[in-house]
C-alpha cells in the first residue's frame, strides 16, 4: 500500500510523466461499443466493452454485456495490440486497434469467443468508433 501510494505521488510530482486517456464510442443498431485507451509515457492500457440489447423484432435473443481490459503494446504507428489469456481455456483473445485522429477500429481474433456470449463481439467491423472530444 505504501509503495503504490509513493509511486502515485512520485508520478504526480514528476514533470517527465505524460498521461492521456481517450474514449471512443460506436452505436450501431442494437450494439454500443466503448473503447478507452490510456497512455502513460510509452505504456498503454486498453479497456473495451460491448453491450447488445435485442429489439422487439429479435425478442428471443438474450441481452449481453462484455468487457475486456489489460496492458496493450504498440505494434506500429497508431496501432495497438491487447492480448488477454482466457482463464477457462488455453486460448488468447487479441484485439487489434487502429487509431486515427477522429476514431478507432477494433478487430478481434477468433478466440475472443471465450470472452463473450451470445451476439456480443468486440470487433467494430469496417465501422469506426468515434473519438469523444
Amino acid at each position: 500500500m505504501k509503495k503504490s501510494l509513493f509511486l502515485t505521488v512520485a508520478m504526480l510530482i514528476s514533470g517527465n510523466v505524460s498521461a492521456a486517456t481517450d474514449h471512443y464510442v460506436l452505436r450501431d443498431g442494437d450494439y454500443v461499443r466503448h473503447l478507452k485507451v490510456t497512455k502513460i509515457d510509452d505504456d498503454y492500457t486498453v479497456s473495451a466493452d460491448v453491450d447488445f440489447e435485442a429489439t422487439v423484432q429479435e425478442a428471443g435473443i438474450a441481452h449481453c454485456s462484455e468487457t475486456i481490459s489489460g496492458k496493450a503494446k504498440s505494434t506500429g504507428e497508431n496501432e495497438l495490440l491487447l492480448k488477454k489469456h482466457s482463464e477457462s481455456s488455453a486460448s488468447f483473445c487479441e484485439l487489434k486497434i487502429k487509431l486515427s485522429p477522429n476514431g478507432a477500429k477494433v478487430e478481434e481474433s477468433k478466440d475472443c469467443g471465450t470472452f463473450t456470449v451470445g451476439k456480443c463481439h468486440f470487433s467494430s467491423g469496417d465501422k469506426e468508433l468515434i473519438k469523444i472530444k
